[in-house]
């Protein structure tokens, strides 16, 4: 198979040539503020454990090569279930896992809690708030976050569901509403502190808006009994002309006919312009009241300063990559993930931002870099596109497998033992699974606390501010 052959190939054949000594170390002493030991190993530095980032370290984890991970959280974050954290259906502890105990008795392996402030390609240094250290290779995998579009008081008003810190905030805001929602006699006010108003019909939103519905249903008349709790009112607002617009139509009919028998407003073909905490508007005569706007209408990549030059950058601030994940003019730097725009026939704006692209390209990867040490070809990234599902609440859900497509209680039952299968860690298989099925037998959701105020809390930041 004919094979792109990188700049690092060439160091792998001559390495005293390109300044490395054997084992692809490079002549310079790998000295960092961070007490990371020197070794006769490459160093490769991995920005961000996520879904790619672990998935590359485990490749890697047995290899003659320093892995350093660095990430501002000691973490694994389990995204697509932040939605039940944020509705009290799970606590934080059971979708997060120590990234130290994902990797432990790994050798040449280490963590660092660490935030990157910039990269320095001509000297292969990264920089972070605890010091610089200096690399061999470079796997850029910082995933994404919410993308606003410029809209600064939507950013600053509307709340985002990406980090279990804002699910926590999301759901102290559901519960303080409606504990406010008790103590104020003005009927317009009420009912605008039970409004919930999410925009973005993607996976995120379609089964947040399930989740509220089945709260709304289930939850808020035993709790709330002495407040007119049917007066909730839950509103999905996309922007195209219908909901999960990545995955087939039938799935996207059927998942809008779930959340309408649910109780949920679908508002399709409207686009969110702004929001001032109480007033939102669209580019429509269409206009809500509602003390809570979720906004999970899209993302955009992670970018790190050092990498953000106009010629590498592509759609959502994503990093333009080759094949092999190499970054665009710099053969030892590589972007996993969310990140990572590789442009093919098949994905010609670059692979979906979702779990399974980054999964298998850190496991692609931590293939090439060993295939690199050892001077073999590469192996280019090829997706294997596994399907794609979303729960809309209790016994439904669709699914787009790759030959098959179905809905109801058995695509319910499969996007279950999909996440608990992806969930890192035994207890946290064991502790999720125990708890979808005490929710699903007494109807129930006995995480909705409030452990961190919201309102005292951002009141507290805009004071500090001003």
């Amino acid at each position: 198979m004919g094979c792109f052959v990188s700049q690092d190939l060439k160091i792998a054949k001559n390495p005293s040539k390109h300044g490395f000594t054997h084992g692809g170390m490079r002549k310079f002493a790998h000295m960092s503020s961070m007490n990371i030991p020197q070794s006769s190993f490459p160093r490769v530095i991995i920005i961000g454990g996520g879904f790619g980032g672990i998935a590359l370290a485990k490749k890697l984890s047995k290899k003659d090569i320093q892995v350093v991970l660095l990430d501002k959280h000691n973490y694994h974050n389990f995204q697509p279930l932040l939605y039940q954290v944020s509705t009290g259906g799970l606590e934080p502890d059971s979708i997060a896992y120590p990234i130290r105990k994902v990797l432990q008795g790994y050798p040449n392996f280490y963590f660092r809690l660490a935030e990157v402030v910039r990269i320095e390609p001509s000297d292969r240094k990264v920089f972070t708030n605890i010091g610089d250290i200096s690399y061999d290779y470079l796997v850029v995998a910082t995933g994404s976050e919410t993308n606003f579009f410029g809209n600064k008081n939507i950013e600053e008003k509307a709340m985002a569901m990406k980090t279990i810190p804002q699910s926590l905030n999301l759901r102290s805001l559901i519960l303080e509403n409606f504990e406010q929602a008790l103590l104020t006699d003005d009927l317009h006010e009420r009912d605008a502190l039970m409004n919930f108003v999410i925009v973005g019909g993607g996976p995120t939103g379609v089964e947040l808006a399930g989740a509220l519905a089945e709260i709304k249903k289930g939850i808020l008349p035993k709790d709330y009994p002495d407040l007119d709790t049917r007066r909730a009112q839950i509103n999905l607002v996309q922007g195209s002309d219908r909901i999960l617009p990545a995955m087939s139509e039938i799935a996207s009919s059927k998942a809008e006919k779930f959340l309408e028998k649910l109780g949920v407003n679908v508002w399709k073909d409207i686009r969110v312009t702004d929001y001032d905490g109480k007033h939102i508007s669209t580019d429509s005569e269409t206009t809500f009241e509602a003390a809570t706007l979720v906004w999970a209408a899209g993302v955009k990549a992670v970018s790190i300063q050092g990498l953000d030059a106009d010629e590498l950058l592509s759609r959502g601030d994503r990093l333009a990559v080759n094949e092999f994940n190499q970054v665009i003019g710099h053969p030892e730097i590589f972007a996993i993930g969310d990140v990572a725009q590789m442009e093919t026939k098949a994905f010609p704006h670059g692979h979906p931002m979702m779990a399974q692209p980054a999964i298998q390209q850190g496991q692609n990867l931590g293939i090439n870099l060993v295939r690199m040490l050892e001077n073999k070809p590469l192996t280019p990234f090829v997706y294997k596109d596994k399907g794609s599902m979303a729960t809309v609440g209790r016994n439904k859900a669709v699914a787009d497998l790759k030959r098959v497509k179905f809905q109801g209680v058995f695509a319910w039952f499969v996007w279950m033992f999909v996440h608990l299968f992806f969930l890192i860690g035994f207890r946290n298989r064991v502790v999720v699974f125990i708890n979808w099925v005490y929710n699903y037998i007494r109807f129930d959701r006995e995480a909705r606390l409030i452990i961190r105020p919201f309102k005292k809390q951002y009141q507290n930041t805009k004071r500090h501010q001003a």
